[in-house]
């Protein structure tokens, strides 16, 4: 759907207004969302999908996913939360999850940044050299 300017500089607007020190307020951009459909003004339809983008992606980008093949000791877990927030601020969220199928090794997705040290991806990537 293509979404005109003044719709895509609306939504960044209202973004921008639902936001709290820097950080997403969800009561606010419920509230937002309940008015544009309430009221449905002019162009709301793109007003509201290129809103729903724009929350996707910030959700994203403060949400750090880490994945292991075995279960990570509290202690590492703490470490990793330490330095994912002193990289990425306060208001990210860590969850973690095991995946037997990277063999060994961790990978972290944080919005669209990938730090992959997995030993499957590395066997791939000599797989691929040869």
């Amino acid at each position: 759907m293509k979404i005109s300017k003044q719709a895509q500089r609306t939504a960044r607007q209202v973004f921008r207004n639902c936001q709290v020190d820097g950080l997403l307020d969800e009561g606010r951009v419920r509230q937002v969302f309940a008015l544009l459909l309430a009221q449905k003004p002019h162009r709301y339809l793109e007003i509201l999908s290129r809103l729903h983008r724009l929350v996707k992606l910030d959700l994203e980008r403060h949400t750090a996913q880490v994945e292991s093949a075995t279960p990570l000791s509290v202690e590492v877990q703490t470490r990793m939360i330490g330095r994912i927030k002193k990289i990425y601020g306060a208001g990210v969220e860590v969850v973690f999850s095991q995946n037997p199928l990277l063999l060994g090794g961790v990978r972290l997705k944080v919005g669209s940044d990938l730090y992959d040290g997995s030993i499957r991806t590395r066997l791939e990537q000599l797989e691929q050299s040869f």
